[in-house]
């Protein structure tokens, strides 16, 4: 039975706003987490704890190794997608942060819903209609002024700010790579089978460098706070898994375009969260971007959710 239209459009739609939700959380993570950790063990001992978890979810589906099978004759497709996706964004952006600002990392991942059009459009032949390119502009226009711009003129910015600021850009890069090459392999597996292969291409790449560089991070778990333990299974099971998961799980059903564009949506959660939990106070200049944010994503979601 088919069901009506505005009903199959709602279920991705919920799905990518709840994924958004959860994203929003991992700026106040990683700020508590990196603190006890490198910025290099915050970005990937968070990722392996999620792989393990994976493991434990296609155990319970049963036929592991059929599954295992059928993702070797794939291997390349998920090597691309772990190292040239996953491993670039999380690394990229982790320690661009760390070495730059969190305004510009705030600013700067705004090039992701951008990359990811541009990808969608070369990868996977996706049109890329002036409604969308509008919704594009309007949700960059509306996230900007959510965001905490400041003077970094290049006289001004130090080298290592800049160096963050490009490996910052390169991470963006890799998420909306990944996220383009996740919609073609959801033609053969399910969300959660390209979230863990994906995920153990990852770690069987860059756990030697992270022994290498960092050889002494698990030791620095054991003197990690309850909140930075919270803050850490918070990274590993609802950014890392379940928030890829809803993602995934839309991408199935509109095109990368669309969900692209609704990470704009992030910083407006972080925005609330800020105002709801912290007790932040929001600017008019914030209000009118939360609106504007909302008005390009509405406007997608409701004239463009091609099911």
């Amino acid at each position: 039975m088919r069901w009506p239209r505005d009903n199959r459009a709602a279920a991705p739609i919920l799905l990518l706003i709840a994924a958004n939700l959860l994203w929003a959380g991992q700026g106040v993570a990683v700020k508590l987490l990196v603190t006890g950790l490198s910025p290099l063990a915050t970005a990937l001992l968070p990722l392996y704890v999620a792989t393990v978890l994976g493991l434990g979810l296609l155990s319970i589906r049963g036929a592991v190794a059929q599954q295992f099978q059928a993702a070797w004759r794939l291997r390349r497709g998920f090597f691309l997608a772990g190292i040239g996706g996953q491993l670039v964004a999380q690394v990229g952006m982790t320690l661009g942060v760390s070495w730059s600002t969190a305004s510009n990392g705030a600013i700067l991942s705004l090039l992701i819903p951008i990359f990811g059009a541009v990808i969608a459009v070369w990868l996977l032949r996706e049109r890329l209609s002036l409604l969308r390119v509008g919704a594009l502009v309007l949700g960059l226009a509306g996230v900007l002024l959510l965001s905490p711009l400041r003077r970094a003129t290049g006289a001004g910015m130090q080298p290592h700010e800049f160096a963050g600021n490009l490996l910052i850009v390169t991470g963006c890069l890799g998420s909306a790579f990944y996220n383009v090459y996740s919609k073609r392999l959801l033609n053969q597996f399910s969300a959660p089978q390209i979230l863990f292969f994906s995920y153990l291409s990852t770690t069987v790449f860059s756990l030697p460098i992270l022994v290498a560089l960092d050889r002494h991070c698990l030791g620095s778990l054991a003197h990690l706070t309850l909140t930075q333990w919270s803050a850490f299974g918070y990274l590993a099971v609802f950014f890392y898994g379940l928030s890829m998961i809803l993602f995934l799980k839309a991408l199935g059903s509109v095109d990368v375009v669309i969900a692209s564009a609704s990470l704009y949506l992030t910083p407006l959660f972080g925005i609330a969260l800020a105002f709801s939990i912290l007790g932040e106070r929001l600017a008019p200049r914030a209000l009118a971007g939360s609106a504007i944010v909302l008005l390009a994503t509405a406007v997608l979601f409701r004239f463009d959710c091609a099911l």
